[in-house]
């Protein structure tokens, strides 16, 4: 019958009692590996875990109602190209080197998909000066109120990486599309359409400095944004 593994150390230094000194501290040393190994088998290194990543905590106090003086909106999802930019991977180009493949960090993530996190952004900062609505909430809100219905803004989140210029360089990309569009009876209408590129530096060229980088650019894109909805007759 085979021994259990717990067994096998106490009969080798049984054995190892009766064998001369020489061969005591050699096999000692073997024993001792051979321990080592079993304990390693017995007990796995535990997966690492990756970092998990959002853009803060955003607004630490309400808008005073006073400052929501411009006309409500209502913010559609945010739509993307498909593919790496519907997961949570924290993404990544080598523009010296390959700038078509975006590649993901291995031990880093966005605590939801970008686009999502770009519209809670977004509608965080748009609600400081007017009222915020999701696109169907909006229609609904006001048509059960014979209110006029707000304008509809639309995007789509093109780009979201961090942008590699040398091995040591990087920028946090952002691109967006903008459609504010009119609701009416007849169906939707163009008011207006914006493109938006930003970038900003990022402070280490690894996954922490990239999401730095792409908060601000994304807190600057979204600042940009409101500035050309506040320039748009009606919104």
């Amino acid at each position: 019958m085979i021994p259990h593994s717990s067994e096998l150390p106490q009969r080798a230094m049984k054995s190892v009692a009766t064998c001369p000194r020489s061969w005591r501290a050699s096999t000692s040393i073997l024993l001792m590996a051979a321990v080592g190994l079993l304990g390693g088998c017995a007990l796995p290194d535990k997966p690492t875990r990756g970092t998990l990543y959002d853009f803060g905590p955003g607004a630490l106090s309400a808008a005073p109602a006073s400052r929501q003086t411009l006309p409500p909106i209502a913010i559609d999802t945010i739509s993307t190209s498909g593919g790496a930019l519907d997961n949570m991977s924290v993404l990544y180009r080598l523009g010296y080197a390959d700038a078509q493949q975006l590649r993901p960090y291995a031990q880093a993530r966005w605590s939801m998909p970008p686009a999502q996190l770009v519209r809670q952004r977004l509608r965080e900062q748009l609600n400081q000066r007017r009222a915020v609505f999701n696109a169907r909430e909006g229609v609904a809100l006001n048509r059960s109120q014979g209110d006029a219905l707000p304008l509809l803004l639309r995007l789509e989140l093109e780009e979201f990486s961090q942008f590699f210029t040398t091995p040591e360089a990087s920028v946090g990309l952002i691109r967006l599309r903008a459609t504010l569009l009119e609701i009416t009876p007849g169906g939707e209408k163009l008011v207006g359409q914006r493109n938006v590129v930003v970038q900003r530096p990022a402070p280490s060229a690894d996954a922490s400095g990239g999401v730095r980088a792409l908060t601000a650019a994304t807190d600057a894109a979204i600042e940009e944004l409101d500035q050309w909805l506040q320039q748009t007759p009606g919104s």
